[in-house]
C-alpha cells in the first residue's frame, strides 16, 4: 500500500486572484488547526486574500458503519464524533430513534440528561478555552479551567464507569440511575467551578494582549452567520438570537430558568465572551435540574425498547429470553424517518435516520455543527493577517472528528 493511500485523492482547485501573492499551506499537521484540517492561504505580503479549508483527512466513514450496526450500537459511534461532547451527541441520537418509535421518556430521565449534556457543554468549553489561550500565549488559564474539565471527568465516571465516552444516554432513556454520592459531587463541584472561572476570567477579559489579539479580529455578522448555516456560539456572538434549548425545547428545557448570551461585533472577543457566559447559564441549569429532579423511573416502562431490571433475569426465564433476543436482535422501528436536533456545545447538532423497519437504519446522517460553522473561516480570515488564522480558528471551536465522519 502507498504511502499516500489514506489521502484525500480529490486535488484541491485553488485559484490564485493575483501574480504576486505566495500561497501558503497551513496543516494539516499544525497544532493550532485543532485536528488533522490543512488550510490554504493566498498572501499578498502577510494579508490574506483569500482562505479554503481542505478536510477529509481524518476519514473514519462512521455513518455508513452505523448503517450496518443495530439502532442500539449505533450509540457508541455517536460518543467518537464530537468526542468532547459526548452526551450531547448521544442524546441527539437517542431523541432521534425515539421520535421513530413514538417513545414517551419519563420526567426523572429528562431531568438526568439534561444533567450530563450541561456537564458535556462545560467541559466541553473548558477545553475550547484553555487550547484557546495557548494558541494566543495565554498558558496560565488552561492550567486552571482543565483542573475544572477533570472535575467533571470524574463525574462521568462515577455516572458510568467511563470518562470520555460513557454512552449513558440510549434510547429509551438511560442506561443507570443517578449513583449515590453523584449529587454530592455535582453540587461541591459547581460551588468551586464558578470560582474557579472568576479566576480565569480576571487572567482574561480584561487583558490587554488578549484584547488585542482578539477584538476585531474575525468579525461575522448575523446575516453571514444565517447564510452559512452556523450556529451556537457563533452565531449568538453576531447577536443571533437562536439556541434550540429555548426556540424548540426538548427533555423539559422548557422547565428552566436561564438566558440565552448575545454578543454586538460577532469578532473573536464575543465569541469569547458568550461561551464564558453559557458556562455559567449552564451551572444554572444544572443546578435547578438537581433541586427539582423528580422520582421515578429513569427510562421507559416500553419493554420491547428497554432490557429488563437485572434482578429479574435471575429468576424469570422469561426476562432472561427478552435480554438475549433484545442485544442480540435488537428493535424493529416502524419505516418512516425522523430528525431531531439539540443545542450541543458548538452549535446544533442532530441526527436524520430513516428506518425500513428492520433492526439497523437505512440512513443515518449527523447535522454537525463543526462541519456547518468551519466554512465560516473562509469568510473571517479574509483581509486579516496570517497569525489572525489561529485565533479565529479557535473562536469557531471545531472537532474534527465530527467533521470527517
Amino acid at each position: 500500500m502507498s504511502q499516500n493511500a489514506f489521502m484525500p485523492t480529490t486535488e484541491t482547485v485553488f485559484e490564485r486572484t493575483g501574480e504576486n501573492t505566495m500561497i501558503v499551506n497551513m496543516g494539516p499537521q499544525h497544532p493550532s488547526t485543532h485536528g488533522v484540517l490543512r488550510v490554504i492561504c493566498e498572501l499578498e505580503g502577510e494579508t490574506i486574500v483569500q482562505c479554503k479549508c481542505v478536510i477529509g483527512y481524518l476519514h473514519t466513514g462512521m455513518e455508513k458503519e452505523a448503517e450496518y450496526q443495530q439502532y442500539h450500537k449505533c450509540t457508541v459511534m455517536t460518543d467518537r464524533m464530537d468526542y468532547l461532547n459526548a452526551n450531547g451527541n448521544n442524546l441527539a441520537h437517542a431523541l432521534a430513534v425515539e421520535k421513530l418509535l413514538g417513545c414517551e421518556i419519563p420526567k426523572r430521565a429528562q431531568y438526568l440528561r439534561v444533567i450530563l449534556a450541561e456537564l458535556s457543554r462545560i467541559a466541553s468549553h473548558c477545553v475550547w478555552l484553555g487550547t484557546h489561550g495557548l494558541d494566543l500565549g495565554a498558558m496560565t488559564p488552561y492550567f486552571y479551567i482543565m483542573q475544572q474539565r477533570e472535575l467533571i471527568l470524574d463525574m462521568f465516571e462515577v455516572f458510568s464507569g467511563v470518562r470520555m465516552m460513557p454512552s449513558w444516554i440510549v434510547p429509551g432513556g438511560l442506561r443507570g440511575d443517578m449513583p449515590d454520592g453523584f449529587e454530592a459531587k455535582l453540587r461541591k463541584f459547581l460551588k468551586g467551578f464558578l470560582v474557579e472561572l472568576d479566576t480565569v476570567e480576571s487572567l482574561l477579559v480584561e487583558n490587554p494582549i488578549w484584547m488585542e489579539r482578539t477584538q476585531g479580529v474575525g468579525i461575522l455578522t448575523g446575516k453571514q452567520t444565517m447564510e452559512l448555516g452556523c450556529s451556537g456560539p457563533i452565531a449568538r456572538a453576531s447577536g443571533v438570537h437562536w439556541d434550540l434549548r429555548k426556540t424548540n425545547p426538548y427533555c423539559s428545557y422548557e422547565d428552566f430558568d436561564f438566558r440565552v448570551p448575545l454578543g454586538k461585533s460577532g469578532d473573536v472577543y464575543d465569541r469569547f465572551l458568550v461561551r464564558l457566559a453559557e458556562m455559567r447559564e449552564s451551572c444554572k441549569i444544572i443546578e435547578q435540574a438537581i433541586n427539582g429532579l423528580p422520582e421515578g423511573a429513569w427510562r421507559t416502562s416500553d419493554r420491547k425498547i428497554v432490557p429488563p431490571p437485572r434482578h429479574e433475569l435471575d429468576s424469570s426465564m422469561e426476562s432472561l429470553i427478552h435480554h438475549f433476543k433484545l442485544y442480540t436482535e435488537g428493535f424493529h422501528p416502524p419505516v418512516g424517518e425522523a430528525y431531531a436536533g439539540i443545542e450541543g456545545s458548538k452549535g446544533e447538532l442532530g441526527f436524520y435516520i430513516v428506518s425500513d423497519g428492520t433492526n439497523r437504519p437505512y440512513r443515518w446522517h449527523e447535522r454537525p455543527s463543526s462541519f456547518m460553522n468551519l466554512k465560516s473561516l473562509e469568510v473571517m480570515a479574509v483581509g486579516r493577517l496570517l497569525a489572525d488564522v489561529i485565533a479565529i480558528i479557535g473562536s469557531i471551536d471545531i472537532v474534527l472528528g465530527e467533521i470527517d465522519r
